[in-house]
């Protein structure tokens, strides 16, 4: 399987999530940590970040623009989600994760690109596996509260 289509398994686990009780989906994981809700929007952030700043450029030579400041840019993303409800949410990264996908299924697989001031060579499908990765870092964290199946 491809990094890119890897990518849906994390659709399907969010999809779970529309059958827990909203109380547990506002609970952060503990003390100072993220709610899965939070977890949620994160992810739905850099997807919407990933389909209209990085994937609409990936052509071969491209250098498309660095990474936002990680900190800042979670904080502004999780402020902007404040007002939207849980399972709205939840939508919302499906979809946007949907779109993640096709737009990236779409950039020419011999593309090569840079990303900021790096010399590392990008295809899609590298950087989809960037995000693959990423979401492997949240899976145990949401699965402390939601019993997922594999």
């Amino acid at each position: 399987m491809s990094s890119i289509r890897d990518l849906t398994g994390m659709i399907e686990e969010i999809k779970q999530l529309k059958e827990m009780n909203e109380d547990t989906l506002l609970e952060p994981l503990a003390e100072g940590k993220w709610s899965v809700r939070e977890i949620v929007g994160h992810l739905y952030n850099w997807d919407a970040h990933n389909t209209s700043n990085m994937v609409p450029f990936m052509e071969d030579g491209a250098q498309l623009p660095a990474f936002p400041s990680h900190d800042s840019f979670n904080e502004a993303g999780l402020k902007g989600l404040e007002n939207v409800d849980v399972y709205t949410l939840i939508n919302h990264f499906i979809s946007q994760r949907a779109q993640f996908i096709e737009t990236l299924e779409a950039v020419d697989p011999s593309a090569r690109f840079t990303i900021g001031k790096g010399k590392r060579k990008f295809s899609a499908e590298s950087f989809a596996k960037i995000f693959v990765h990423h979401d492997q870092e949240h899976r145990p964290q949401l699965r402390e509260k939601a019993d997922f199946n594999d």
